[in-house]
């Protein structure tokens, strides 16, 4: 039985039914997004990191969602970094975000022209999906991100011309593990 159904067969039981009901609909879509900031790029830190000026002039670090780009010390790092300024840097962007990471950056998908920059990203073999948190993705674009990422493996590009590349989270915590 959908939640539809069983919205159809609660309606008339009142508000609270409603309310279940329009809950119901919101986990079967998945993940949603709390808001969409709209304004322009105008700095990229990394191949997952970038920053948006708003209307109001306020500047909003975002960390792309369901990617995890080379660190700037590992091979693709820098290239990663070029990667996303060449699709993003002053351009006009929007970002569905859901949460806000342990550093205050917004997580969000990042759109130009209607164009998801995080999965170009994994497309250009300039990033991985980052499976770690693919459950906080909807489910089509959990979908692309991993086609996306088998497709740049398959066919060797980018990062992915290397035998075999070194994850960033592996990479860092090797670094945070490294004797001083």
């Amino acid at each position: 039985m959908t939640s539809a159904t069983v919205c159809r067969r609660w309606n008339g039981f009142g508000a609270a039914a409603r309310s279940i009901c329009a809950a119901l609909f919101l986990v079967a879509a998945g993940p949603s997004f709390a808001s969409t900031l709209v304004g322009v790029v105008v700095g990229i830190q990394d191949g997952d990191t970038l920053t948006v000026l708003d209307a109001e002039q306020v500047q909003h670090r975002i960390r792309l969602s369901g990617i995890d780009a080379p660190e700037k010390g590992q091979p693709f790092g820098h290239r990663s970094k070029e990667g996303l300024s060449a699709i993003a840097y002053r351009r006009q962007v929007a970002v569905e975000w859901h949460k806000r990471d342990r550093y205050g950056r917004l997580v969000g998908k990042v759109l130009v022209e209607g164009r998801d920059i995080n999965l170009a990203q994994i497309s250009s073999g300039l990033a991985w999906h980052f499976a770690n948190y693919a459950k906080e993705q909807r489910p089509l674009d959990r979908q692309l991100y991993a086609e996306a990422q088998t497709d740049a493996k398959q066919h060797r590009i980018g990062l992915w011309r290397d035998p075999s590349p070194t994850p960033p989270w592996d990479y860092r915590r090797g670094k945070r593990t490294t004797p001083m």
